[in-house]
């Protein structure tokens, strides 16, 4: 049963939204994918053996169904990650239905205090481990579809992300002119990282590369060149956010306890992409490209903006001779080793100690790439500030009071403030009641953690300003066209 109109007038959320001047734009809800209408859609491109194969290759996954079926001794044996469970609302059937049914979905905003969302898969977070090429590409394919299908009709107030495989440069531009030109989409959920074989070990192993592998993250170390990709956004009015899980790999391999995987899951695989980017020169090479990192918070990037600040500090190339133990004053270090070294130093010889920290230090030093900023393009402590400032966004749920991070620099190189993008997370377990969405986000002015004014810049500024990055016309046509276009035009104040 759907929403009465005095329900969504009685709502927290509802009440909230309708105290504040400007809307609530929504950068990363979801929904929940009925399967059996992917399914119709991937018969209808690959056939009946394309769906077999799916469901094959789909279980060796994180998302592995077969889980359950396995005995204690056999996940210990296999190392078979526990997949996400009891993952939906089910109790609050309303809200169940409503991340299904967009139609459900468009009734209830007012409910829950949103003017715009931009809605993102569950099913498809699972596909981008699919190791089988033709079946990952017919896969998102076939979601795609049915998700420009689902949302079509709703388009003044929700647009469905696209999903879009990385495997290879030309495997995702293909479905991302086809996502854009074909289905009319205008946003895109991109992979992080993809899982790749690491090749000496598959040479003397083979068959095992799908465990012994490495992530490449599309910027720097890269297996491929993405640049025709990142160009590709530019070209079609794409700004990618990325948005995989980090199960799986790191710290998060717990074959037991999904609640230990899932933590920090978002922000690994955020600071994973984001480094790439800022590290492998992406950034720079691409100045007008602005990038969204969701649901991982603030606290990683407060920590890596100022991890990368004090490593440009002491590790650029002036920085790093300081290091250099070519420049040890042997002489110097022979006389104070027998001044001071007592029977530590005794009977040695002060050279040869400093040859034997020489040759253990110097083993990782490449003279054709003594300085590891070169390839990010960055020359000045400034540039990092720029591009946190410009370029990069972070994913934020509205109930994370570490929001307030954002908006206070505590201190932090240059006191500048970090581009908080809103998202309700709608449709997972992170939202018991949808109704409360809205209401949840303005608990931090309620708090005093951040001001009304913060508020407006993390759920409708930061917004407008990154979805319209890359394509000026993103909010023409929907419900939130006039205020964000009286926003641009007043330069986002």
């Amino acid at each position: 049963m759907a929403a009465s109109s005095a329900t969504i007038h009685s709502s927290k959320s509802a009440q909230v939204r309708a105290r504040l001047n400007h809307p609530i734009i929504d950068s990363d809800g979801h929904c929940f994918e009925l399967e059996a209408a992917f399914l119709e859609n991937l018969t209808s491109i690959g056939g009946a053996d394309l769906v077999d194969r799916f469901k094959s290759v789909f279980n060796e996954t994180f998302m592995d169904p077969r889980w359950g079926s396995f005995s204690p001794a056999e996940r210990a044996e296999r190392r078979n990650l526990r997949p996400t469970w009891r993952g939906l609302p089910a109790r609050n059937t309303l809200d169940l239905a409503t991340a299904m049914l967009p139609g459900l979905m468009y009734e209830r905003m007012g409910e829950m205090g949103l003017d715009y969302s931009v809605i993102y898969t569950t099913l498809g977070f699972g596909f981008f481990e699919i190791h089988e090429d033709d079946v990952r590409r017919a896969s998102c394919r076939a979601l795609n579809k049915l998700r420009a299908e689902m949302f079509r009709p709703y388009s003044d107030r929700i647009t469905p992300a696209a999903v879009i495989p990385m495997h290879t440069p030309a495997e995702a531009i293909e479905e991302l002119e086809y996502c854009v030109r074909e289905l009319g989409l205008k946003s895109a959920m991109v992979a992080s990282y993809v899982k790749r074989p690491i090749k000496y070990v598959e040479k003397r192993f083979e068959g095992v590369g799908r465990w012994a592998y490495w992530l490449d993250s599309f910027g720097l170390d890269s297996e491929h060149d993405y640049d025709p990709f990142w160009s590709k956004c530019l070209e079609l009015g794409i700004s990618p956010t990325f948005h995989s899980v980090g199960y799986g790999w790191g710290s998060r391999q717990s074959i037991s306890n999904y609640v230990y995987n899932h933590i920090g899951s978002f922000a690994a695989s955020a600071e994973i992409i984001s480094k790439s980017i800022l590290m492998g020169g992406v950034a720079t090479r691409f100045p007008k490209l602005t990038f969204a990192f969701l649901e991982g918070g603030i606290p990683w990037a407060r920590s890596l903006y100022c991890d990368l600040l004090g490593h440009w500090h002491k590790r650029n190339r002036e920085a790093l001779e300081a290091y250099n133990l070519d420049l040890v004053n042997r002489p110097q270090f022979a006389e104070l080793a027998a001044r001071y070294g007592g029977e530590l130093a005794a009977n040695r010889d002060a050279g040869a100690i400093v040859d034997a920290v020489w040759r253990r230090q110097m083993a990782g030093q490449d003279i054709s790439l003594i300085d590891e900023w070169a390839p990010s393009g960055i020359s000045a402590p400034e540039q990092i500030r720029d591009i946190f400032v410009n370029q990069f966004y972070f994913g934020c749920e509205g109930d994370d009071p570490l929001n307030a991070l954002a908006f206070k620099p505590q201190g932090t190189p240059y006191n500048i403030r970090l581009n908080a993008l809103y998202g309700s997370d709608i449709g997972h377990w992170d939202v018991p009641d949808m109704s409360e969405v809205a209401e949840e986000a303005y608990e931090m002015v309620e708090h005093g953690l951040i001001t009304p004014e913060d508020l407006r810049e993390f759920v409708f500024v930061n917004a407008v300003k990154f979805w319209t990055s890359t394509n000026p016309n993103f909010f023409k046509g929907t419900a939130v066209e006039r205020e964000a276009d009286r926003l641009v035009a007043n330069g986002f104040k």
